[in-house]
């Protein structure tokens, strides 16, 4: 068929309506009401990512988190441990689906640098939820931004004790390495 003199402009597209569901999913935005969800949604940004194109790399100054709403994330950090003057290796942290999100330490970071680099391992659609849509939910619609911040803190806590688990066993690891190497 043709173009339509009328056009339905309060029907949501299959694309709004499936960035409303891909954020309630999300642990940070799955208390907010389905008018809140609509008000984030129009606030937040969909971009494509090609086979093999970063995301962020490690060392920028980071400003937002990412949700996968389709494709692949790898993330990675350099390993320190190569020599000067030549190419550093790749260490790859975690690999990341549909549903999944990565960056949201830079949600209140003030000028914090990434800590590792995010590439699209395959052509991808992410949500980018930037500080500044943090800060403009929070001044139009407290409510909404006091239920996303407590979230945010509940994923950073559980984010460093997961970490903090993880050193504790490296911890052990190393010392009875170095027991055994001194026997």
């Amino acid at each position: 068929m043709g173009k339509y003199l009328w056009k339905n402009y309060f029907k949501h597209t299959s694309k709004e309506k499936e960035i409303d569901a891909i954020l309630k999913e999300n642990i940070l935005f799955q208390d907010l009401t389905q008018k809140q969800l609509k008000f984030v949604a129009n606030i937040v940004h969909l971009r494509k990512y090609r086979q093999n194109e970063t995301v962020f790399s490690q060392g920028e100054i980071g400003v937002g988190m990412y949700i996968i709403v389709k494709g692949a994330v790898e993330i990675t950090v350099e390993d320190n441990r190569a020599q000067t003057g030549t190419k550093r290796e790749e260490i790859v942290i975690t690999k990341l689906g549909s549903g999944d999100f990565f960056g949201e330490l830079s949600l209140v970071e003030e000028g914090g640098r990434r800590s590792a680099t995010a590439t699209a391992t395959n052509e991808s659609e992410l949500i980018g939820f930037f500080k500044p849509d943090l800060l403009e939910i929070l001044e139009r619609n407290p409510n909404a931004g006091v239920k996303i911040a407590l979230r945010l803190g509940e994923v950073l806590g559980c984010r460093l004790r997961e970490t903090n688990d993880r050193v504790s066993v490296l911890e052990d690891q190393l010392k009875q390495f170095r027991s055994a190497s001194e026997s």
